[in-house]
This record gives C-alpha cells, structure tokens and sequence, in this order.
C-alpha cells in the first residue's frame, strides 16, 4: 500500500516542474520576439528592412510554434502510448532545451533562418504538455483527478507570470551591462538541463499498459475533421476554436500595439504581461472556485466571454499606458475564467471513456486556434494597430453568441449528465 501510494505522489513534482519550465520559456519569448524584428537597432534583419516586412515576418514567426506544436503534441502522445511517458517526456525535453540554444545562437550570431528553426523544434518537442496530463491520468483516480489538473493549471500561471518577468529583465544591459537578447535563453536552457536531470532521477514511468497507438504527422489534421464528426460536441468545438483564436489575436500581437502606440521596450513588455499573468492566476486560483460552487460551468462561460469581448476594446481608449493597467485586470479576469470552463464543457460533453481522445482533439483546436492569429494579425496591423485587438473581441463575441445561442440546450444536456 505504502509502495503504491509512493508511487502515485511521487511524478507529480517532476511534471509541476516540466510544465512552469515550459511556461517560463514561452513567456521568455513573449517580451523578446517583437522587439528583436521590429527594432530596426536589432541587427537580425537589415536595417533597411521595411516595417510591413518585418511585421509580417513576426506574424510567420510568431506562427511556427503553434503550427509546430499542431503536428508535434498529437505525435508524442502517441509515442509515449507507444514507449511510456518517462522517455518520451526525455526527449521532448531534449527538444526544448535545443530549442533555447538555438534561439540564443540565432539571436547572437543575427541569423533568421536559426530563429525559425529554433521555433520550429521547440514547438514540435514542446507537447510534453500532453504527456504530463497524460501522465496525471495515469495516477490519479476519481478522488484527486482535480485537484491533479489544478496544479496544471498552478504551473502555468506561476510559468506565464514569471516567464515574461525574467525575459525583460534578463534582457535588459540597464540592470546588467553584459546582458543581451539572448541572455534569458541562455538562462531557460539551464532551467531546462535541471529539469532533464531532475526527470531522470526522479519521474517514475506512470503507464502500466502499453498501447499500439497509431503514430502520424498528420494526426492533428484527423483531429481538426474527426472533431466536426461529434454530432454532440462540434458546437463545443467551435466555441473553442473561436476563442482560443480570439484571445490569441490579443496576446500575440498585444506587444506590437504597446510599442507601437507607447514606445514599449522589452522591459516594460514584459512588465506588462507580468502583470497579465497575476490577474489570470489570481483568477483561477481565487475566483474560479468559489463561483463554480455557486454556477455551472456553462453559466459562467456565457457571463465571463461576454464580459472579456466587451472589456478588450477598453484597451484601445487610453492616451497614457499608465490607465492600461486599471484595464488589464478585467481582461484578465474575465479570460481567466473562460479557458478553464471552457475546457470543462468540453470534458463534461463528453464519455467517460472518451475523455482522453476528446481532449487530444481540443488540444488540437487550441493549437490551430493559436497559430492562425499571428498571421493574420501582422497583416491587419500593416491596416490599423488596433485591429488585433478588436478581432479578439469580435470573435470572442461570436464564441458568446454560439454559447448564448445553444444555451439552453447544452444546458439540458450538462443536467441529464450530471443526474445519469
């Protein structure tokens, strides 16, 4: 019994850990890729290079990890049905940690074509995200499945506050004279290597049962077609499509808004998201909880979308930055609200035994959610800064609407599945 229970409690640090460094290298990013291709001071791409240029290079940039991760997480997850979640986890880690090398090696050796596979690489290896809730399923059972989840979602807070933090500081000659763009890289790739020896000796392999899991680049395709397939769950799908792709048009060009509206540098950037973050975790660690004892999860997503479509135009009002910050927090709030019941929609509409297959495909509609935006968004940027932002509140609007539309009979459905 005591062996089981060792056994059980023991991969949950190890898989906290591989998410917050995952998070903490995504967030590192996020201060950094702007300033690095649309500051013409910044000497990987010719000074003479054109802002429409090096917007859209951003927004192709911006893209690849996503689009990496589309084809990448569907993969590893498959692998590590195949061989086990220990060393599949190994070796997505390897990725990232190559990953950072590269992208500091790029940065400081001003080679764009590095930068792209960089990104490449770290999106493909970066579905180790699978593996770890892959992993929580393996040794959790009905009584902690989620509270499990929960320090997920504790990770990826902490990860998205910190993360951001450490890439403007880190980058910043103003606090150390010596440090460059490609300090904080260098930083998450020493972060990463513990991580890899901090697995090794202490994650256990958590499945029991190996699967034959069919392995193909093209699984996230399958997913993107299969999902429309689920009479009960295409309408969920959508919801979350829209969203994600909503929200991201928000995040990933936000900083470009910043600079180009406030002269934001790397350091306020990442102050700024920094402080996105506390909001999102504050959010979801204190407010989430008690509102879902109070609201079904439907409930609350059709309140909490509609509120983050109306607040995210506020951002465009203010003349000084300094009045961003008494709008972030709503943004943040209201967008820390609607991920997770989002997700648990999806998981509640669907079977019990279905609960890992239906996930797979949502992550898949995330990742096609998210890398779609960056592109788009350089060339609506190129038209009006502010267009980013007011498509994240026109499709997060249309997310509410379906929401608000199939209400009542989702709403039906949730009841009869909570009473069955």
């Amino acid at each position: 019994m005591t062996e089981k229970k060792q056994k059980v409690k023991s991969p949950l640090a190890a898989i906290f850990f591989t998410v917050f460094i995952d998070l903490v290298g995504l967030g590192i990013v996020i201060p950094i890729m702007a300033p690095l291709l649309l500051d013409p001071h910044n000497t990987i791409l010719p000074f003479t290079a054109s802002v429409h240029f090096r917007t859209l290079l951003l927004g192709f940039l911006v893209a690849v990890y996503p689009l990496a991760q589309f084809f990448g997480a569907p993969v590893l997850g498959a692998l590590s049905d195949r061989h086990g979640r220990k060393p599949i986890l190994l070796l997505s880690l390897l990725g990232t940690f190559a990953g950072y090398i590269l992208f500091a090696l790029a940065i400081i050796h001003n080679n764009i074509y590095l930068l792209f596979c960089s990104r490449l690489l770290d999106g493909f290896t970066g579905g180790n995200i699978s593996i770890a809730y892959a992993a929580i399923s393996d040794v959790s059972d009905d009584t902690n499945k989620a509270k499990n989840f929960g320090m997920i979602g504790a990770a990826f807070g902490l990860g998205f506050v910190l993360g951001p933090f450490i890439g403007g500081k880190l980058s910043s000659p103003e606090i150390v004279s010596w440090f460059t763009l490609a300090t904080p890289f260098w930083f998450a790739a020493i972060l990463s290597s513990i991580n890899i020896i901090w697995v090794s000796f202490s994650f256990p392999e958590t499945l029991v049962e190996k699967q034959n899991t069919p392995v193909s680049l093209i699984t996230g395709i399958s997913n993107i077609k299969e999902a429309f397939g689920y009479k009960d769950l295409r309408i969920v799908f959508l919801i979350v499509f829209l969203l994600t792709l909503g929200f991201n048009f928000f995040t990933q060009f936000f900083q470009v808004f910043l600079i180009d509206k406030f002269n934001f540098n790397v350091s306020k950037i990442a102050d700024m998201f920094a402080y996105i973050g506390v909001w999102i975790v504050i959010a979801q660690g204190g407010v989430l909880r008690p509102l879902l004892k109070r609201f079904n999860a439907l409930q609350l997503l059709a309140v909490a979308a509609l509120l983050l479509a109306i607040s995210l135009p506020m951002l465009l009002i203010p003349s000084d930055y300094k009045y961003l910050y008494f709008v972030i927090p709503f943004v943040s709030i209201f967008q820390g609200l609607t991920q997770p019941t989002i997700s648990t929609v999806v998981s509640d509409q669907a079977n019990k035994t279905e609960q890992g297959r239906i996930l797979g495909i949502n992550q898949s509609i995330r990742s096609l959610g998210m890398a779609l935006p960056p592109i788009l968004a350089a060339y609506i940027t190129l038209i009006n800064i502010s267009f980013p932002i007011l498509a994240a509140a026109f499709f997060i609007l249309l997310g509410w609407i379906i929401v608000a539309f199939y209400y009542k009979d989702l709403m039906k459905k949730e009841q009869s599945n909570r009473f069955s």
